[in-house]
């Protein structure tokens, strides 16, 4: 049968690539998982597991049954074993079929933060409120801010960036910590959310990652800019603790649910928003990026059970 021939090749692999002589860590495989969302909660690709342990990438993983799984390195090594080339990480992958965030912007010299709210034609407050910035402060050169979707670019965006970046001091605060798919689905599923479209934008937003912060100044698993963060919390009424990669899944949810609630819950609309804005999708449209963001996202739900 195919299941005893993969446990066997499985259980051949592990003994190829003992715990002792390696830091790869064995997960015991849960019901419900697959090789794609056992390396997907790992930043791993599915390749890098399944080369590691000596099976191909559409094998079936049997429930009960231990898979290792490396350290980038050790998939790499395991990789070149088998002749293929080093593949990028989930995170990386996931970071590489999107579209880049709408808004972003890295503050040059001479910028202030009256002279890019006035040409993205928003108040200062607001333009402090969205990034977690103080209103009466000074805008540091390297700043990495997020502009209203659809707003003209700055008169100095055609300046070369300055190389150090700077992440403004607000919540979320972005930690070294990855969830699983499970996680993602399990909270939506709590608050009435389909899991697999949460899960799909999780996955498209960071690859899980809760270390992940974005030109546009979004934080963590779901890509939480302060300003989202905190509407969440206000239209709520909860409490969540910012340094939470639990908390930060909370608030993309609640965030979610909200857009599927004003858009009477078309997910297509309610995706396009989570990622251009649902004021500037009302007034503009979705925008050709956002087409392919929601395109993306839809496909990815596949993986997830949706």
């Amino acid at each position: 049968m195919r299941i005893a021939r993969l446990s066997a090749v499985l259980f051949a692999a592990l003994i190829a690539f003992p715990p002792a002589a390696h830091a790869a860590v064995a997960h015991v495989v849960q019901p419900g998982e697959t090789l794609w969302s056992i390396a997907a909660a790992n930043n791993l690709t599915t390749r890098t597991v399944a080369a590691f342990n000596g099976v191909s990438e559409d094998a079936h993983v049997v429930l009960g049954s231990t898979v290792m799984v490396p350290t980038v390195s050790e998939g790499a090594v395991a990789l070149q074993r088998t002749g293929v080339a080093a593949a990028p990480t989930a995170a990386s992958s996931a970071s590489s079929a999107s579209p880049a965030p709408l808004g972003a912007y890295t503050v040059r010299p001479g910028d202030t933060l009256s002279s890019l709210a006035a040409n993205s034609g928003v108040s200062i407050s607001a333009m402090a409120a969205m990034n977690g910035l103080d209103p009466n402060g000074l805008l540091l050169a390297g700043t990495v801010i997020k502009l209203p979707s659809g707003a003209p670019a700055p008169a100095r965006s055609s300046e070369p960036a300055p190389a150090q970046t700077i992440v403004p001091a607000a919540a979320p605060v972005p930690t070294p910590t990855r969830v699983s798919a499970s996680t993602v689905q399990s909270t939506a599923a709590a608050n009435g959310v389909p899991a697999s479209l949460a899960a799909a934008i999780a996955w498209q937003e960071s690859g899980f990652n809760n270390s992940m912060v974005s030109g546009a100044n979004a934080r963590g698993v779901m890509q939480m800019t302060p300003g989202a963060w905190n509407y969440v919390q206000a239209i709520t009424g909860r409490r969540l603790d910012p340094s939470s990669a639990t908390d930060n899944v909370n608030a993309g949810v609640l965030y979610l649910k909200n857009l599927l609630q004003q858009t009477g819950g078309d997910q297509n609309a309610a995706i396009a928003a989570y990622y251009q804005g649902l004021g500037s999708v009302r007034s503009r449209g979705m925008f050709d990026d956002t087409r392919r963001y929601v395109a993306n996202v839809q496909a990815l739900r596949a993986r997830f059970g949706g």
